[in-house]
């Protein structure tokens, strides 16, 4: 498994997917931009509302999975991944991760009180091309 070939392929990818556990233990899937920061296979970070559902589900429940593709005309290639998610609010990492244009989600800016990131820490994933899938560790 080329771990590499798939961090390419990840950042190329402008949506991801990232799933949540409910009160009910049913998963609950969302689409998502890319991620802000990436860290090898191992660490991605999102920016989103603290008042979001998916904050409170993940917070009631950090386990979690990330999922990217892309559908050619005749290829289909996924990558899902599976770990823990953290809210982080903390002001340093909500700094490096903010962008610019992000004032049209939280008016009072990057210390708007209802911006937070999301931490994703895999521990295994799954790699699907060609018809055939591949699991591997993530270290």
């Amino acid at each position: 498994m080329n771990l590499k070939k798939i961090e390419k392929f990840i950042d190329k990818q402008s949506v991801s997917f990232i799933c949540s556990i409910d009160d009910e233990n049913y998963p609950n899937v969302k689409a998502m931009l890319k991620p802000r920061k990436r860290v090898g296979l191992k660490e991605f970070y999102f920016s989103t509302n603290i008042s979001s559902m998916r904050v409170k589900q993940y917070q009631n429940n950090p386990n979690a999975s990330i999922y990217f593709y892309h559908k050619g005309l005749v290829k289909y290639v996924g990558v899902m991944l599976k770990g823990t998610m953290e809210v982080l609010t903390d002001q340093e990492i909500k700094n490096i991760i903010w962008k610019k244009g992000d004032t049209m989600f939280y008016k009072k800016g990057v210390t708007d009180p209802d911006y937070c990131v999301l931490k994703f820490t895999a521990t295994s994933g799954r790699y699907y091309c060609d018809l055939k899938t591949e699991s591997f560790d993530i270290e």
